[in-house]
Parts: C-alpha cells; structure tokens; sequence
C-alpha cells in the first residue's frame, strides 16, 4: 500500500486566530476549548497583543499564495478583545495587504453583540458566525452563562441587531445529544431567523485524565476509565438528524438555504474540494494561534504534543512545512483502517475527522470514525438525489432543478428504505 504525501502549501495556508485566548463569557458544558487555559495558567493575560496582531497580520498575508486572504477570528469569545483591536487590524491589513482581497470572518456567542458592534462588522464586511443550537429548550440545554443562566434571549437579540443592521451571518450549531432528535425543528428555526447558511458540528468527546490535567482526550488517548462524555451525539441518530433534515430541503430548499454538509457531499461527488477539512482527503493546512504565538496542529489540537511553534521563532510556512505537520496532515488519509479503505462513501467522507477516530472497525483495527454509523446512513440516503444534482452541475445546470424533479415530485421517486 504506497503512503499519500501531499503538501499542504497545495492549499491556501489558514490560520484561526485566538485574540483572547479560551477566555469566554459563557460556561458551555460540552465546549472543547474552555479547559485550554490551563496549557496557559502561568500568564497574567490572555490578550493578544498589538505587537504580535501586527506580526501576524504582515507573516499571514505574506505566506499567502492567492490575491485572496481571509482571517478568521475566533474564541473563546472573540469579542471580548473589544472593538478597538479589530479596528487596529482592519488597519494593519490595509497597511499590508498591498492590493490583496481582504476578508474577515468572526465567531461569537453573540451575547456583546449591540448596535456598534454590529455597525462595525456591516461597515467592514465582516462575516459573523453566531452560535447558537436551535429553539431556546434545545440551545439553553447546555449553552449557559457563567452563572448557570440559560443564554436564548440574549443570543437573540444579538441576532436581531444583526438583522437591523444588515450583517452578514451565518448560523454555528454544535449536534448534541439533545437538539439530535429534533431536525425539523431545528432547520426550520434556522431559516425563520433568517439563516441561509447553516453548519452543524457534531459533539463527540471523552472523558479522561491526561498528565497536563486536560479532560478530554485525543483520539491517540487510550486512558482505561475513559468514557465517551454524556453529551455526545449518538452515532445512528447523528445520521438520522441529517437524512430528516435533507429530506426537507430537498423538497424545496435546494439553492435558497445551505447546509455545509449537503455542499461538501455534492462538491465530493463531483470531484471538487468540499470546502471544509472535515470530508477533505487530507488536513494539516488549517493551524490555530493561541493569544501568545503559538501555533498549534488545529482547533481541536490544541494539546501539548501537537503545539507546531510560535511565529516570534518560526514563520508560519516553516510551521505549516514542518515534519510533524505535514505528516498530521497526509496521516488523515494513510492511517485510515481496511474497513474505510474499501468504504464505498470513502471519496465522500474521507474518514470525517481525525480527532472522532476513536473506535475499532468490525476485524478490531483502532481508528474507526465514532460517527461512521450514521454517516454511512445519510449518504445511502441522500445518494440518488446527489446523484442527479452532481448531473446537473456537470451538464452546467442548477442542482435547484431537483426540486421539481421526478425523484422529489414522486412520480417515478426512488425511495431509500434503511
């Protein structure tokens, strides 16, 4: 079996900054980065400060390879650096960006959110992802404020303002074991807010003890009590969320609202890119940057042993071209067990992500994805109706035709029974 190497220059270099680090105003018991700060215990601040924003602004721009550069934003909770930081980077990638198109994409709870925030993020075409996991009983299950206080009615009106002042959004919503079994009411939630694009993450952890005190664990992680978090999504109705809510907007979405996952399984099936790591066939070209320099493998590395360097040593090419990285990246692929490799969803799942690797496959090998039960599910099901709009687009049509197709109006409909 010949060993896949890729070098992760073949994709634009990403970085997600940290500018407060884990800090967050809220207390989301499933969130993987709250504990992080105990990596960073020892500073008195987890302040990203002007000197390394300028620093990684001029070395972020600089290593890009395409007149298009997005930054990305991210937290903990990113608004809590406050309004005049981003100013001050809006002005640095003017003063760097030499011509180069310039975006900027940033996650928040949306509980800072009021009419200079939102002013601001209109005036400077940022792109803001709100999290929030549906209707107020499925998002305050889990998603509450330092005081144990359920956070719906302050997210919402993070949303309103947005709405008011015309700001680019879209929806981030971690599948959990509780919004799991309510798809239709979720999507339909999304899309009475105004959500036209939607991605859903699912939550799958466990629990352990590790020598740096962290409590989740990687998938190399193999503790004797460790145990899957209760929060977890289960596998089968994770497959079930996703078949109930296509099945859906099938009907008559097609187009109009976006799910990521519907988009990276249509890009997949025609050979382009997905446009998230995730389904990709490799990863190790998405880095995280906590709040002092340091770079990490990913967001959901961010662990000692997978700490890459700090850009007040390293550039993040040599980072991103190190050893270690770009076998994390091309390992996504060659570490796959026998049971993947013959998967007749491989080319659209490509093992989903590393980080989920945690079970053993049928003949006991480790590195079976948790969620490949359901996963398998939904792409049987969807699988003639991709079909159809992957002809589509190859014929240079809009897979939107779908919607009043024979499949869909169900007079010659190709129902997948389970």
């Amino acid at each position: 079996m010949s060993t896949l190497y890729i070098n992760p220059l073949t994709f634009p270099i990403y970085v997600m900054a940290k500018p407060i680090g884990p800090l967050c105003n809220m207390d989301c018991e499933y969130c993987y980065y709250l504990e992080k700060n105990i990596l960073y215990q020892s500073r008195k601040s987890f302040k990203m400060t002007d000197e390394l924003l300028e620093r990684f602004i001029e070395s972020y721009i600089c290593c890009q390879t395409t007149p298009f550069v997005q930054f990305t934003w991210h937290g903990g909770e990113s608004l809590l650096r406050g309004i005049d930081f981003y100013k001050k980077a809006i002005k640095l990638q003017q003063q760097y960006g030499r011509g180069r198109e310039i975006a900027n994409c940033i996650q928040t709870n949306g509980l800072l959110l009021n009419d200079e925030w939102c002013r601001f993020l209109k005036d400077n075409n940022f792109l803001t992802g709100i999290s929030i996991d549906g209707p107020e009983h499925l998002h305050d299950c889990y998603r509450k404020d330092c005081g144990g206080r359920g956070t719906f009615a302050r997210v919402m009106r993070g949303v309103e303002l947005m709405q008011k002042h015309r700001v680019e959004f879209n929806t981030l919503s971690v599948v959990h074991d509780q919004n799991v079994k309510y798809p239709i009411e979720v999507y339909r939630f999304f899309k009475e807010i105004g959500s036209r694009y939607m991605q859903f993450t699912p939550i799958v952890e466990r629990l352990g003890s590790r020598e740096d005190h962290l409590e989740l664990l990687t998938a190399s992680d193999h503790p004797a009590d460790s145990e899957i978090a209760p929060w977890s999504v289960d596998p089968v109705e994770y497959g079930n969320f996703y078949i109930r809510m296509f099945d859906e907007w099938v009907k008559q979405d097609v187009g109009s609202y976006y799910v990521q996952l519907f988009d990276a399984t249509l890009a997949c099936l025609v050979g382009e890119q997905p446009g998230v790591c995730l389904y990709a066939r490799t990863c190790g070209h998405a880095l995280a940057m906590e709040h002092n320099g340091d770079v990490y493998a990913c967001d959901h590395f961010v662990y000692p042993e997978y700490l890459r360097g700090n850009i007040y040593h390293q550039s993040l090419v040599e980072i991103t071209l190190s050893k270690n990285q770009t076998t994390f990246g091309n390992d996504k692929q060659n570490l796959l067990p026998m049971q993947c490799r013959e998967c007749r969803y491989l080319k659209l799942c490509n093992g989903e992500c590393p980080k989920n690797r945690i079970f053993h496959t049928v003949d006991g090998e480790y590195g079976l994805n948790y969620l490949c039960k359901g996963l398998q599910r939904y792409f049987k099901h969807v699988m003639p109706y991709m079909e159809f709009m992957a002809e589509e687009l190859r014929n240079e049509r809009s897979p939107a035709h779908i919607i009043h197709s024979n499949l869909v109006q169900g007079k010659d409909r190709k129902i997948v029974r389970l």
